[in-house]
């Protein structure tokens, strides 16, 4: 897995930007330390802790995933989308006559496809969710004897939540059965993470610096043109360095970046509007700083399949 020179040099480059943010954080934390406790800067600095933090621990838990192994890494998916599922089904109402089909959602449909990637079977991983589980599901409200009431708008929110936080996570891990000459496929996952994350916090970076007119100041208040274009021509340059750890040449790195940054924007947008909608900011309080698992990876969440089936049409 990450037993390769790419591998130990990714990691090595990701600690030493950790420790350097931890510096900062550090010698910020003293000079507001002595503010009162609801000082915007004082909480502003506790809050920027608090995510390099949780970022020290999401990225020694994947990179000891990924050191284990393949199946390491499926399981620790796996529990993502399980925690992502828990938080989008968590914010939509639900009746008693909903139980069964919430019950079969994370028991069987959400262990059934991280099987799938388990076993390599590509085939029926790809069409599971959004065939099978699409048009069997509604079945099992169905047979209740509360089905009526609101059954459209139920239905839909339990499919957009496996779709979400099943069907699109998974597939990340997914990328490991693909099979690509003298190339551990490992190194895709370290690859479409790192691009996407960094086009997330280089669009807040520029946002902060440089924003002045919002994209979508209903959906998303926080981000702006200037931190979107800034954002994503840095994390497509940032994206095109990282070819050497990739089957692709330059240039095809620089498209992919492009891509997986574009998608994970729009996708960033679209989980905002569900959140508005449902009157909230953030998905949970799972990870600190961050929010919920999905407040995390919503932007993986569109990116990772778009990524997965470009590069296995292309290069394998």
């Amino acid at each position: 897995m990450i037993d390769t020179q790419p591998g130990w040099l990714i990691f090595g480059g990701v600690l030493a930007i950790l420790v350097l943010a931890s510096a900062i954080g550090y010698f910020m934390s003293r000079r507001v330390r002595g503010k009162a406790l609801d000082d915007p800067s004082r909480r502003v600095v506790e809050n920027l802790n608090a995510r390099i933090k949780a970022w020290w621990w999401m990225i020694l838990i994947l990179a000891g995933a990924l050191r284990i192994g393949p199946k390491a890494v499926i399981i620790l998916f796996g529990l993502i989308s399980f925690a992502a599922l828990r938080e989008f089904l968590t914010l939509t109402p639900t009746r008693r006559a909903d139980h069964f089909a919430l019950l079969v959602s994370f028991f069987i449909v959400l262990p059934s496809q991280y099987g799938l990637i388990w076993t390599g079977w590509y085939g029926f991983f790809t069409i599971f969710i959004p065939v099978y589980v699409f048009l069997l599901l509604p079945a099992f409200t169905i047979l209740s004897n509360d089905a009526s009431r609101n059954f459209l708008e139920r239905t839909a929110e339990t499919q957009w939540g496996l779709m979400i936080g099943v069907y699109c996570i998974s597939h990340v891990p997914a990328l490991l059965i693909l099979t690509i000459p003298n190339y551990d496929s490992a190194m895709l996952i370290v690859f479409v993470i790192l691009v996407v994350q960094s086009s997330d916090v280089l669009q807040y970076v520029w946002g902060k610096l440089f924003g002045k007119h919002k994209i979508a100041p209903q959906v998303s208040p926080s981000k702006t043109v200037e931190g979107f274009v800034g954002g994503i021509l840095s994390a497509t340059a940032f994206g095109t360095s990282l070819w050497w750890i990739t089957p692709f040449r330059p240039w095809q790195a620089a498209l992919f970046s492009f891509l997986i940054t574009m998608t994970g924007f729009l996708g960033g947008l679209v989980m905002s509007a569900i959140k508005r909608d449902r009157g909230v900011k953030d998905w949970g309080h799972l990870i600190e700083g961050h929010g919920g698992m999905l407040d995390r990876l919503d932007s993986i969440c569109f990116a990772a399949p778009i990524f997965f089936h470009l590069t296995r049409f292309f290069f394998t």
